[in-house]
């Protein structure tokens, strides 16, 4: 099951590629989700909220724990609506929060199982998170000076290079 979420800013100047961009989305945040929709457009890309945080929102929940792991697995399925289902009856307003972020990812919510096992894209966005951290840690080494437009220009280089864009 892919599923592709619809993007609103059709307007803005977009970069497109050969193959799908798969975008994990790493804490709720919106501005990240439109980032990547200036950057891309609908048709190129995935939107993919991250297992892990998934999951760790799930558990926030709490209560039965037959329920939480009747609700993981399928959500690792990608049924949302019939996880969803699962806390219809729950009045605690943890499951509230949570159906409410199910209501608002369900289109980046997808079959994680079968992604996982075709590896088309990472369902974590731990590489990513500590990609960030360890660029970060960089600008900050002793000694460097950096300024914006020469971090942009390194970071440009180094995903062309990362993305064999590079002559050789």
């Amino acid at each position: 099951m892919t599923t592709i979420a619809k993007s609103d800013r059709s307007s803005q100047s977009k970069v497109t590629s050969s193959f799908p961009l798969a975008c994990t989305k790493v804490h709720y945040h919106a501005g990240v989700w439109n980032l990547f929709s200036q950057l891309t457009t609908v048709e190129t890309r995935w939107e993919i909220l991250d297992w892990y945080h998934l999951k760790e929102n799930l558990y926030k929940v709490g209560g039965s724990l037959k329920r939480l792991a009747a609700a993981e697995t399928l959500l690792w399925q990608g049924e949302v609506a019939s996880a969803q289902a699962l806390f219809a009856d729950c009045r605690r307003k943890q499951a509230r929060n949570f159906e409410a972020y199910l209501s608002t990812h369900r289109a980046r919510i997808v079959n994680y199982g079968a992604y996982q096992s075709e590896q088309l894209c990472s369902i974590g966005s731990g590489a990513v998170e500590s990609a960030v951290k360890q660029i970060g840690r960089r600008l900050q080494i002793s000694g460097a000076r950096w300024n914006t437009a020469s971090v942009n220009a390194m970071l440009s280089l180094r995903c062309a290079y990362l993305n064999g864009q590079l002559a050789s």
